[in-house]
């Protein structure tokens, strides 16, 4: 029987649950069939989805199809939950993406996209809703083949001629073999399909029950089963709590995943879970190509490779705002521990602690997760915490090239470290390198210093924002037989980083910059102006499109001026207008001197600190200071020192 793992991923209200519901009831895997607006849905179990009706989590079912055996996983369609989506994107041999025929292709469809094209996940399209009140399916299928691809097509039952001229004329070998023999062959429309040339499209209604029958048939004929390698090798793509339980899940690529297996730094498999909604059944091994969730493992991460498989890159999709947490009268121990078990299923949360502050802070993409996160706290923990407005998060890079020199010798230590710095690729983060040779620093001093750059978050010197875009690579270094040990090489190399970037501060060459919003902004054609002159205010770039009595503006915009522009739109357009808001990375900031130079009239709530007083809450140096300090024309009273540095946060002295 051929096995292969999909996932359905769609933008939100699109019908991504409704069509995986049906799916599991057209093929027997269920008797009755649930509806996401009733609290039933079989892949939406948890209390939390079934209140709000929309999908949080990524959940697994199986079902088969003749002789087709599928696992499917459910994908969250918030776009506030994208990174949860990314992460699974990584597991699947094919996708289908969702797209509501009334709606077309949204902000969110194309984020979809992208990720898709990303991870070279072969993808089925179904139109859905395609008998709603201003559904125009053929629109979007010319929209999937303007804005996709050429190759996103009709697969009708049975094929039509010019769909097959259409396949073939997406690759030179396929076109060959259609001009040679009038036909294509079953096996290279499957080719072309893995090969993301050719993307098959159906289109009917979940709610309704049509059309499933024909996406049922065309994913048995024309998907490829999954092949395994030798050696044992899986990828954990999703963590999460059950009761006292952590569970590891994960997609086995090759060989078997045998229960108390060891899996890496020790850790072993307990017990092995195959899911099917909330129920599971005890498995002793797992073949390859299958889907588990492993009990027992206390330090695995989304997107770790085990055996054979290595670790991926960070998701796409970060978070740009920082929220910190109002304890409410909460221990704050108590409240730390429970947002770490978050943080242990979602880690773009990034959970800390700030010392200086006395307080907790998160990462999140939006108000939808923040107020799921209040809930998910309240339910779980009985925890009811509050949250501040949210600070933007910026980042800093470099925009020339310098090295960095760092020497580390007090009384009988020494190290010398000298570090390339240079500007890299958009969206890279830091990127490390060695071309330092083993006849001027020793192997085993060279691997203590490229572990000390990926030891910690790198940060910059304008504002103290995490370092992102740049290469920093090893090209010299002096050590001493006698008196240079470990520690030594740690402490010199982020010296160096940090002095090169203290010099390209004094240079220009720092940069900051912020993140930004793709937007997309539908709204009646009078109100048009109203919207160019809020974009223009805002910074925003922006294109025009009309269709019909609507006009569609597109472009992107800073996070800082945009994140509540959403409620604005509502009102000046009394509920015509929508806002479609989507993370689209980092640019330069528009208003760096405005954040960079007046720390404290920046923006931001300063914090009170019981030894310190007011904090400014960029630079977390004391109010009382004033931004003569930041310009150098006054000292650092030593108290102060003294009080970051025990706090590690000798970085921040380095902004002056």
């Amino acid at each position: 029987m051929k096995k292969i793992v999909t996932g359905i991923v769609a933008h939100v209200d699109a019908g991504k649950t409704t069509l995986s519901e049906v799916l599991l009831y057209k093929t027997g895997a269920l008797r009755k069939l649930g509806r996401v607006d009733k609290g039933d849905a079989f892949l939406d179990p948890d209390q939390l989805e079934k209140q709000r009706g929309i999908t949080i989590y990524s959940h697994e079912a199986q079902f088969t199809y003749q002789d087709l055996a599928i696992t499917l996983l459910d994908t969250p369609g918030y776009i506030d939950f994208v990174a949860q989506t990314e992460q699974v994107l990584q597991v699947l041999d094919y996708a289908i993406l969702v797209v509501d025929a009334t709606s077309g292709l949204t902000g969110s469809t194309t984020s979809l996209w992208r990720l898709l094209e990303r991870y070279q996940v072969p993808t089925f399209i179904f139109i859905n809703k395609v008998d709603s009140v201003g559904a125009d399916p053929q629109a979007v299928l010319s929209q999937l083949q303007s804005r996709f691809s050429a190759g996103c097509l009709p697969f009708d039952s049975p094929l039509a001629s010019g769909t097959i001229e259409d396949i073939a004329s997406q690759d030179e070998e396929a076109l060959t073999e259609y001009l040679e023999n009038g036909e294509l062959a079953d096996p290279t429309i499957q080719r072309l399909i893995k090969q993301r040339l050719v993307f098959p499209c159906y289109r009917g209604s979940a709610l309704k029950l049509t059309g499933i029958d024909q996406l049922l048939a065309g994913l048995k004929r024309w998907t490829l089963p999954f092949k395994a390698h030798q050696e044992f090798g899986a990828r954990v793509f999703k963590v999460s709590h059950d009761g006292n339980d952590r569970l590891t899940w994960v997609r086995v690529t090759g060989g078997k995943l045998l229960a108390k297996a060891e899996l890496a730094d020790g850790q072993k498999a307990d017990q092995l879970r195959d899911y099917n909604g909330r129920k599971f059944t005890i498995q002793q091994e797992v073949a390859p190509g299958d889907v588990c969730a492993i009990a027992g493992p206390s330090a695995t991460f989304p997107g770790q490779g085990l055996g054979s498989e290595q670790d991926q890159d960070q998701v796409q999709f970060q978070p740009v705002l920082t929220y910190a947490v109002d304890p409410q009268g909460n221990d704050l121990h108590r409240c730390l521990v429970a947002l770490r078990q978050l943080a242990d299923e979602d880690p773009q949360l990034r959970v800390s602690w700030s010392e200086h502050l006395q307080e907790i802070h998160v990462n999140l993409m939006g108000t939808v997760q923040l107020e799921i996160l209040q809930q998910l706290l309240d339910q779980r923990f009985g925890l009811q915490l509050g949250f501040d407005q949210g600070q933007i998060l910026y980042k800093e890079t470099i925009t020339g090239p310098v090295e960095g020199v760092g020497h580390f010798e007090p009384l009988r230590h020494y190290a010398e470290v000298h570090l390339l710095l240079e500007p890299g690729k958009a969206g890279s983060g830091v990127q490390v390198a060695n071309t330092c040779r083993t006849d001027v620093l020793s192997h085993n001093w060279q691997e203590q210093i490229m572990t000390s750059l990926g030891a910690k978050e790198h940060l910059g010197v304008l504002i103290g924002a995490p370092l992102t875009d740049v290469k920093i690579t090893l090209i010299g270094g002096r050590g001493s037989i006698v008196h240079s040990v470990g520690g030594d090489f740690r402490e010199a190399t982020w010296r160096a980083v940090r002095q090169g970037l203290i010099e390209l501060r004094a240079q220009g060459k720092c940069q900051l910059l912020e993140p930004r919003y793709r937007y997309r902004l539908t709204l009646p054609q009078e109100m048009v102006g109203r919207a160019i002159n809020d974009l223009q205010k805002m910074h925003g770039s922006f294109e025009l499109s009309a269709e019909g009595a609507l006009t569609t503006i597109t472009g992107t915009a800073p996070v800082a001026t945009m994140r509540d522009y959403q409620q604005e739109v509502r009102n000046y357009t009394h509920g015509q207008g929508q806002l479609e808001c989507i993370v689209a990375g980092y640019q330069p900031c528009h208003d760096a001197a405005a954040v960079v130079e007046p720390c404290l009239r920046s923006g931001g709530r300063p914090r009170q600190h019981p030894g310190l007083g007011l904090l400014c809450p960029r630079c977390w140096l004391p109010r009382s200071l004033g931004p003569a300090a930041r310009d150098g024309a006054l000292s650092i009273p030593e108290e102060v020192k003294n009080h970051l540095c025990q706090n590690g946060k000798d970085d921040f002295l380095l902004l002056f």
